[in-house]
């Protein structure tokens, strides 16, 4: 937001009816949008195309053995169960916001967000839409992934210091979702340290209470990096029904599988 946004962000204060019709957007808007969903769901059926990026964060140190397409799912799908979605959760009941009315929201200003958790499958401005359209838990991980393509962490400084100017394209419909007014300012403090050093303390959401449930604890640290996930996903089994019936099985994070 620029510098003189409101102490309260319109995702605080705006009507429910204005909120989906902000993020929602006009008829350019909405054109873009479904083109993107187009692209990411042609990406599901281009194997070259996810190779080819696994092999430049291979190349950059992120990844040290690949593992396979349905390890990466399931890999994703309890990332999601075991720190995203309760994470949220937790967050947005202390913010007094409804959960799933901001998930609602989050569909309607982008839906490939919210089609792959991993962001293996995400062009680089969905990517970035996501990092600004979130309040993140932590964005180290998205920032190690942005680095699959050749310009990632530079266009999300530009895209970031745009919502802080109030110029970006999608400020309206991003402006509708986020409820911190100050999280573009921090984000892009935090993009321009860690293109410095990517060691840099990232910027973690405080705001949880989940952090004395071990599990939980063992499943942020884990996914919290791109690494980290990539390690989990090598230590899952393979084969498409071995993963299914572990993912109905297991409830809770498997500690065992933690980084340590």
């Amino acid at each position: 937001m620029s510098a003189d946004a409101p102490a309260t962000a319109a995702r605080k204060t705006a009507p429910a009816w204005q909120l989906v019709a902000n993020a929602v957007g006009g008829p350019a808007a909405i054109a873009g949008k479904l083109r993107r969903l187009a692209r990411t769901l042609r990406l599901w059926i281009d194997p070259a195309e996810v190779r080819g990026r696994l092999a430049e964060l291979e190349r950059k140190g992120f990844i040290q053995r690949r593992p396979s397409r349905w390890q990466i799912a399931f890999g994703g799908i309890d990332m999601l169960r075991f720190v995203i979605e309760p994470a949220a959760r937790d967050y947005y009941e202390q913010q007094g916001i409804s959960f799933g009315f901001h998930q609602l929201l989050r569909v309607l200003d982008d839906p490939v967000s919210m089609v792959d958790p991993t962001g293996f499958l995400s062009e680089r401005d969905t990517i970035i839409g996501h990092v600004m359209q979130v309040v993140h838990l932590n964005p180290v991980y998205d920032l190690q992934l942005l680095q699959m393509f050749p310009d990632g962490l530079e266009e999300l400084e530009r895209q970031v210091a745009q919502m802080v100017a109030g110029t970006h394209p999608r400020h309206r419909t991003i402006g509708a979702i986020v409820e911190d007014p100050t999280y573009h300012a921090r984000l892009l403090e935090y993009v321009c340290r860690y293109q410095a050093d990517p060691d840099t303390p990232p910027l973690v959401r405080s705001e949880q209470t989940l952090r004395d449930d071990p599990a939980f604890a063992a499943a942020e640290r884990t996914f919290a990096t791109l690494p980290g996930f990539i390690d989990y996903c090598n230590r899952l089994p393979d084969g498409f029904g071995t993963l299914l019936r572990r993912a109905r099985s297991v409830r809770r994070f498997p500690v065992e599988l933690a980084t340590r």
